[in-house]
């Protein structure tokens, strides 16, 4: 049988799960390309690639020597530049390209958000006085929050800051979701965190958080994502299922 051939760019839940769902379809082979950030990476149901590219033509090189037929971008909402790369390269080779992307959070009732366009964004809405900081953006982009050093930080990621903050007053904690809100809202307590700032990443994982703020009446400073680009868009699993079905048999007509 002449299979078809899928790149997912991952690193997300979503991309795993869309990775086990294709994994078994004797029409396709998928590979699925991780980053390499994170340590200790969970087992995946297909093989596996780390590492980058070389950037948006090191990647176009790579779908054209391996016969991709399809690209689904399925990286992290924050993951801009590998998304910006993912389009290019598409546009470069023509090999269609699908953006998975999970839907962000919405406000409630009960929310106090501080919505902000940026990391630096989120530094200054902290304000001078001193507060208590729940940091859980990830261990990439910590360190900008340097230069609000009055605060007390608590900062949670997978992997270990490295290099770690400069700031005085700043305790690490290791730990991979999902959070249960019971227990969120038991560590937002006994760390008397007065505010948390966040991406709005979207999905399970990672809302205990979120809805453990609304119970105690926290506010929150949400880093929000920048527009999407425009192109082939999904915003769960299933979607990108049909999506993909959609476009390989577009491809496979025009010959390509």
């Amino acid at each position: 049988m002449d299979k078809r051939h899928i790149l997912i760019l991952g690193g997300t839940t979503e991309a795993r799960d869309l990775a086990a769902r294709l994994a078994g379809r004797a029409d396709l082979a998928v590979t699925l390309s991780l980053a390499g950030r994170t340590l200790d990476p969970a087992p995946q149901p297909v093989p596996v690639r780390s590492g980058g590219f070389g950037g948006a033509e090191g990647l176009a090189a790579y779908l054209r020597g391996e016969a991709i037929d399809l690209l689904i971008d399925a990286t992290h909402p924050f993951a801009r530049q590998i998304s910006a790369n993912a389009r290019a390269a598409s546009e470069a080779t023509g090999i269609p390209l699908l953006r998975l992307e999970r839907l962000g959070w919405e406000e409630t009732e009960g929310d106090r958000w501080t919505r902000v366009a940026s990391i630096p964004d989120a530094v200054a809405a902290l304000g001078a006085e001193p507060r208590r900081v729940f940091l859980a953006i990830g261990r990439q982009e910590a360190k900008a929050f340097d230069t609000a050093p009055q605060h007390h930080y608590l900062v949670r990621s997978v992997d270990p800051v490295d290099p770690p903050l400069d700031a005085p007053h700043v305790e690490y904690l290791l730990a991979r979701g999902p959070f249960a809100v019971e227990a969120e809202v038991e560590l937002l307590r006994d760390r008397r965190i007065e505010v948390i700032v966040s991406k709005n990443s979207g999905g399970d994982a990672t809302h205990g958080k979120i809805v453990a703020a609304r119970i105690l009446g926290l506010p929150v400073v949400l880093v929000e994502r920048a527009a999407a680009g425009g192109g082939h868009q999904a915003g769960t699993v299933e979607e990108a299922l049909r999506l993909a079905d959609h476009l390989l048999g577009a491809f496979r007509k025009r010959g390509v």
